[in-house]
Formats: C-alpha cells, sequence, structure tokens
C-alpha cells in the first residue's frame, strides 16, 4: 500500500546536484534535535553555503508518523559530512540534546521515538528501497559523523558533535524484514 508524503521541496532544491536513483547506496537516520517540525524546516530553509543550498534532510518524519519531502531523492541534500552523495537522509522530529547540543552536562537523549515514527520510517524504507535499486546500507548519523568538539561548558571536554538518532531509536526493530545491512563503520 502506497504511503502519503508530504511535498514541500525547500527553496534552494533546484539547485542541489542531480543523481541517478542508481547512486544511491545508503539511508542515514537522524533525529532533528529540535523541538518541532516548524523548527526543523526553519533550520532546513537556512541558505549556509556560496552555493545558496543549506543543510537538510531528504524526509522528516514528525511525531504523529506524518512524512514530509523536503529533497526529492534524486538530489544530493546536506545531511551528512562525506556520505551526501550516495545517501538518503531521514530526520526523525526528536528533542535530542536540544537546545543544550554541546554541554557536557545535557548528552543524554531522553525522548522515546513514537511508535508512529517507528512504522512510517519502516514503510518508508520499504518504498524507497523500490525506488532505489542499490539501496543497501543504512547507518545512523552518529555512525558516519564521529567528531568531537569542545564542550560549551567546559572547553577541557570534548563532547560527540553528532549523537543521533541515539541509544533510544530501536535499530532491531527498524532492521527487521528491512533488507537492510547497517553499515560496517556503525556502532554496535
Amino acid at each position: 500500500m502506497p504511503i502519503t508524503i508530504h511535498d514541500q521541496p525547500l527553496p534552494y532544491v533546484d539547485l542541489l546536484p542531480e543523481r541517478p536513483a542508481s547512486a544511491v547506496e545508503l539511508v542515514v537516520i537522524h533525529c532533528t534535535e529540535l523541538p518541532d517540525l516548524a523548527t526543523a524546516r526553519e533550520y532546513g530553509e537556512r541558505v549556509l553555503y556560496e552555493s545558496g543550498a543549506g543543510a537538510s534532510g531528504h524526509y522528516y518524519i514528525d511525531r504523529d508518523g506524518s512524512i514530509y519531502r523536503y529533497v526529492p531523492g534524486t538530489r544530493v541534500a546536506n545531511h551528512v559530512r562525506g556520505h551526501n552523495a550516495n545517501s538518503i537522509g531521514i530526520e526523525l522530529v526528536n528533542l535530542g540534546r536540544y537546545p543544550d547540543w554541546w554541554n557536557s552536562k545535557r548528552q543524554t537523549m531522553t525522548e522515546p521515538y513514537t511508535a508512529a515514527q517507528i512504522a512510517a520510517l519502516r514503510a518508508l524504507l520499504a518504498q524507497l528501497r523500490q525506488e532505489f535499486p542499490q539501496l543497501q546500507l543504512i547507518a545512523g548519523h552518529e555512525d558516519l559523523d564521529t567528531a568531537r568538539l569542545p564542550a560549551t561548558d567546559d572547553p577541557s571536554l570534548d563532547v560527540p558533535r553528532k549523537l543521533d538518532p541515539g541509544p533510544l531509536f530501536p535499530w532491531a526493530q527498524v532492521l527487521e524484514g528491512s533488507g537492510l545491512d547497517r553499515t560496517a563503520t556503525s556502532r554496535p
């Protein structure tokens, strides 16, 4: 059964490089680390690069399971360092460490993902496997961007730049029957 995807292209989507569907081999799971979808959209619309583009995932899944497409999968979105050209980014609305992302005392993610989000994610992954024949791998943002930076509250301490989707993400449930393999660089 087809899923409902709300198309809401970012203003700069036509500036993003095009790619064939066969280039997509990997899906990267993120969480927004923001309070809501509206704030995530605002962040995605910000122009950050000389090209006129910003940082954004391809798909966003709200807490109620609604799915939004900000960037088509045949365009390269800026969502993970070093892996944009061959991947699709899926963002789940979740507080993460918001608003103190790099405070050493706020590194615990406490908001669970909703059942509706996980069901929508599983359905989206199944559809993407049909649309992108080379899609075989899945990773968390934290698996691919392992950089650390000085904590905002104590620069003598280092904290992870990215922790998403984090320890509350139900990997076993998402992987079951997905046909996707978690990348070798993924954390156990």
